[in-house]
């Protein structure tokens, strides 16, 4: 009697295991299979393999025209350059020339000054005191002695750069106000970080910088004025200077500080330009002297002022 033949495996019978079953023994759908198939029976290539080939090309295509592109946009132009390096000798051959001018004018105000001198030797010494007196008046003469310090500086580094905004720095007005002040209280010269004040002079701002005459300062500002120490300190309290300043360190950050020098050196002007002149021996319209005290008259006021804080920031808005 032959053995019983092997039981062939079977898979679940259950109907509820069906599409398991269909799933481990025939993964590949019948129709995909046959496909396959007649394509691998025909010679053919797969289309994935040569659709993917395809686009990797057309993306390496496209990223070497992007770059270059690119890099054509970003290289200077040959008119660019040429143009940006002739300004960029206009600007230093216009600064050479300025530097120049500005030399020769001191050795000729220098000049004028030893002949002037020359000239004048023979005179008496009222005569020379009274041309000295002058010279300090209008600025052109140098001027030495005790007096003050007023230094005014922009917020400290303290703040943040998101957070310094026009009204943490130091304006035109605030150095008005000072200057006027120190006139008030009797100074016989103003200069500003060496740059003297004259009754023509004008402080006014471009953007954030602070102009004096037209020539720009770099902070912190040194107001320095010759004459009695006291009562330009006094003024300042009078004029309400001091609460001013003040106001600007605690509301602002402004840095202020005053501060009484034995000896101070101030510079003196070139002889400013006249615009009127008269015949010697001819009357004078206008009386220099109208109080009739011999007192010189006093500097006018360098424009007007922010009073308050309130105005100062509307000012900046």
């Amino acid at each position: 009697m032959s053995p019983d033949p092997q039981p062939q495996r079977r898979g679940p019978v259950d109907a509820s295991m069906t599409l398991l079953n269909e799933v481990m023994h025939r993964p590949l759908d019948p129709g995909y299979a046959a496909a396959a198939a007649r394509r691998a029976a025909e010679g053919d290539a797969p289309r994935g393999r040569g659709r993917t080939v395809l686009l990797v090309a057309l993306a390496v295509a496209l990223g070497v025209v992007t770059t270059a592109a690119t890099l054509d946009l970003r290289a200077p132009q040959p008119a660019v350059i040429e143009a940006r390096a002739t300004l960029e000798q206009e600007i230093t051959d216009r600064q050479a020339d300025a530097d120049a001018l500005a030399t020769r004018s001191n050795e000729l105000s220098a000049e004028i000054g030893a002949l002037q001198d020359e000239a004048l030797g023979g005179l008496s010494d009222d005569v020379l005191a009274g041309l000295q007196r002058e010279g300090a008046t209008t600025g052109s003469q140098a001027v030495e002695g005790p007096g003050v310090v007023v230094t005014l500086d922009d917020a400290s580094g303290g703040l943040g750069g998101d957070d310094t905004t026009s009204a943490n720095l130091v304006q035109d007005s605030d150095l008005q106000r000072v200057v006027n002040a120190l006139w008030s209280g009797g100074a016989e010269a103003v200069a500003i970080n060496g740059q003297r004040l004259t009754g023509l002079s004008a402080i006014r701002s471009a953007g954030d910088a602070i102009l004096v005459d037209l020539q720009p300062l770099v902070p912190p500002y040194h107001v320095e004025a010759v004459g009695d120490a006291d009562a330009m300190r006094t003024a300042l309290v009078r004029t309400g200077a001091s609460d001013y300043l003040r106001l600007l360190s605690t509301q602002y950050g402004i840095q202020s500080g005053v501060t009484a020098q034995s000896t101070l050196e101030i510079p003196g002007r070139p002889n400013p330009t006249l615009y009127f002149a008269r015949v010697p021996g001819a009357p004078v319209e206008s009386d220099p002297d109208p109080a009739g005290d011999g007192s010189s008259p006093e500097a006018p006021p360098l424009g007007d002022v922010a009073g308050t804080t309130e105005e100062r920031q509307e000012s900046v808005e």
